[in-house]
């Protein structure tokens, strides 16, 4: 079994921890708040310090930062890294302090920029986005850790951590509620606590491990280091590409609140989708990247293209029957998930519409987690940045038509197809880069993967159909067998499907869950 398959396991096997817990957070929030104007107003509140989050901390400067610091504990020991690790800290704490002082100064005029001019709930939104940003510092210093872990081959703690963030944030919003409305704050505050002491727990997480491994801090910080410059130079050009996605999601937040409930339903349709990506995208990107980041430093061009082959290979085989299976089983999910107490069936439905557009972009999202760090592996920060610009105006336009023609549901799926376009943008210049990435196999092994879960969706389809007529209701029974049920014949059909075809990934993957469940 490869290592890159053990490495993508432990991690997965943290993230699916962590994201099963992040559907009880998803069905806490439905149940208490719905998919109406207040729930409409804490999903345009978390807009800004995302949006900043995504700028300084998780995004562009996790993809320049896991490279730079993976070569310096190769080629100059710990203590150069720890040092490299420590101004990096510094660095995001003294940007990331200022951009939250200026968002609380300034949320009245940022939320109104990013709502439509008939939003009920700018109010509430104005009050949640001040409560919220100091998110924005305690995840930039939970997203270095998480590097600095992933860097050293530790994956099952950083991978873990987003799960005590559900943890503190479910915890607060199932006791706080009623703190809070006594003291005269409205009842949604509870989430906005739970955003900031979920942050916190995040930290203190990562914290034992990182120490353990050697870490102590030092408030050093000095712009003219060597290794500061060269994760800010790798950081600018992937700042101007999230910079560029952000002006897309401005529009579509603009154009989503013009629907009463439309923000909401997207909102959870993306997390219901992301989830799969979160489990096998990030998983096996985040298992390659050191080793990637190791042959690009070494220039093993020929290790490189057996790394991302494997990574593809394994990436399609889970990812593949994870967009089927969500498209065929979207509904009774979203039933079992959320559909209870303030969340109606004109909430799944609305729901389920973004679902199945979002649901596509699976495949896109999770090649350009392996793709894109990648390119910053080999110090190639602009490669990425103009895809990503390229593929951000196409889904701009592509969402404004879409809107006009579909309604809220065109801008899931503007965002599927730009996601699958720059994924497979990446994919190509990168072949091109490193001199192939075995196309021929990934091709075939992407075929034998898209026939066996075809004939999984049809399974999944059928029985899930059969028991919708046989066993109506709304019981959590009846919810829990047409999700299980289905699900559980269809992975069946999977398997025999895989195995009549030779699909060599499918035998790691199970190989690995048997191991796992031995142990």
């Amino acid at each position: 079994m490869s290592s890159l398959a053990k490495s993508a396991g432990v991690i997965g096997l943290a993230t699916i921890t962590s994201r099963l817990l992040g559907l009880v957070r998803d069905y806490v929030q439905a149940r208490m708040f719905g998919a109406g104007v207040v729930m409409d107003a804490f999903v345009l509140a978390t807009r800004i310090p995302t949006l900043l989050r995504d700028l300084f901390a998780e995004g562009a400067m996790s993809a320049a930062f896991v490279p730079t610091f993976t070569r310096y504990v190769t080629t100059q020991g710990r203590e150069a890294a720890w040092r490299l690790g420590s101004q990096v800290v510094n660095g995001l704490l003294a940007i990331t302090s200022v951009l939250v002082a200026l968002g609380m100064v300034f949320a009245e005029p940022v939320t109104r920029l990013f709502s439509d001019d008939g939003f009920a709930g700018v109010d509430l939104a104005t009050y949640l986005t001040r409560i919220n940003m100091p998110f924005l510092l305690l995840v930039a210093v939970a997203a270095a850790y998480m590097g600095m872990l992933n860097a050293l081959k530790r994956f099952f703690v950083p991978a873990l951590s987003p799960a005590m963030y559900n943890v503190v944030f479910i915890l607060c919003a199932l006791t706080l509620g009623p703190v809070c409305e006594r003291f005269g704050l409205p009842p949604i505050t509870a989430l906005a606590i739970g955003m900031l002491l979920g942050g916190v727990a995040q930290i203190a997480a990562q914290w034992p491990a990182l120490r353990r491994e050697g870490y102590r801090h030092q408030w050093v910080l000095n712009p003219r280091d060597r290794g500061v410059q060269e994760v800010l130079v790798l950081m600018g050009p992937g700042t101007i590409g999230v910079a560029a996605a952000q002006i897309n999601l401005f529009v579509n937040t603009v154009l989503a609140t013009s629907t009463l409930g439309a923000p909401s339903a997207l909102s959870y349709a993306f997390r219901l989708m992301y989830l799969p990506i979160g489990i096998i995208g990030v998983s096996v990107a985040t298992a390659a990247l050191p080793d990637l980041a190791r042959h690009a430093a070494s220039a093993s061009h020929d290790e490189m293209r057996r790394t991302l082959s494997s990574s593809l290979r394994l990436m399609f085989m889970l990812s593949v029957p994870a967009t089927i299976g969500l498209m065929t089983l979207g509904q009774p999910i979203i039933e079992l998930v959320l559909e209870s107490g303030q969340f109606d069936p004109a909430a799944t439905q609305r729901t389920l519409q973004a679902l199945l557009f979002y649901a596509p972009g699976i495949l896109g999202y999770s090649a350009v987690k392996i793709a894109s760090p990648s390119f910053y592996a080999l110090r190639d920060a602009r490669t990425p940045v103009i895809v990503s610009v390229v593929t951000v105006v196409l889904n701009l336009v592509l969402n404004l038509i879409l809107h006009q023609l579909m309604g809220f549901p065109g801008l899931a799926l503007g965002t599927a197809i730009a996601a699958t376009l720059n994924g497979g943008l990446l994919l190509v210049l990168l072949s091109r880069r490193i001199g192939g990435v075995d196309g021929t196999r990934v091709a075939v092994s992407f075929i034998k993967v898209s026939i066996a879960a075809a004939l999984m969706g049809l399974a999944a389809y059928a029985s899930a159909g059969w028991l919708r007529a046989w066993w109506p209701g709304g019981s959590t029974v009846a919810q829990f067998a047409r999700v299980f049920l289905p699900m559980g014949f269809a992975l069946a059909v999977l398997a025999a499907a895989a195995l009549l075809l030779r699909i060599e990934e499918f035998g790691q993957v199970v190989r690995r869950v048997r191991s796992r469940l031995w142990r």
